[in-house]
């Protein structure tokens, strides 16, 4: 699947917005070079996420992602490679609600809902609400996804080198890869 260049421009600017309302300073360049991942699926306002990467080395990564709301990053881990453990990553909510879902007891009523006909792609269910200022860390290859709330989310990842194009997602149909078309 793929998204027309008219959707990826109309999420970056959309991204931007989240970005400029959380009070996150980021230059004219950093904004220009949003990423829109709609991971294949052609289905953005649903599942995807918006991502600015700020710094990204042999040794570390921060980025901010934005979710629209109700937006959900599909389940997903980050494997190790040959020598390289694997991706350890921290999640911060900067503004809005994050769901976070993780392998351990399963929430009775959980806030996150993914999207109907992939849900059968979500295996996980131990429930962390974030709001601004919380955090959580993540082990290399720890299966997790997460879903904004009903305004959105602006989080952090700070993580590890990050080789996002190596995660390893629950759902087949899932391509870290994003194909715009005009």
């Amino acid at each position: 699947m793929a998204i027309t260049r008219a959707e990826h421009n109309a999420a970056r600017i959309r991204a931007g917005e989240f970005i400029e309302r959380a009070g996150i300073p980021v230059t004219d360049g950093e904004l220009a070079g949003i990423e829109t991942a709609d991971l294949g699926l052609g289905e953005l306002e649903q599942s995807g996420v918006q991502i600015v990467t700020l710094v990204d080395t042999d040794q570390i990564a921060a980025k901010v992602l934005v979710l629209f709301p109700n937006q959900t990053e599909p389940e997903h881990r980050h494997p190790r490679l040959g020598e390289y453990a694997g991706k350890e990553e921290t999640i911060r909510c900067h503004w809005g609600e994050l769901y976070l879902y993780l392998a351990g007891e399963l929430a009775p009523s959980p806030k996150g809902s993914p999207p109907a006909h992939r849900r059968h792609t979500y295996t996980v269910w131990h429930e962390h609400i974030l709001m601004p200022g919380d955090q959580v860390t993540l082990a290399p290859d720890t299966l997790h996804w997460f879903q904004a709330g009903p305004e959105g989310a602006v989080i952090w990842s700070f993580s590890t080198k990050a080789i996002d194009v190596q995660d390893v997602f629950t759902d087949p149909d899932v391509s870290r890869e994003t194909i715009i078309v005009d």
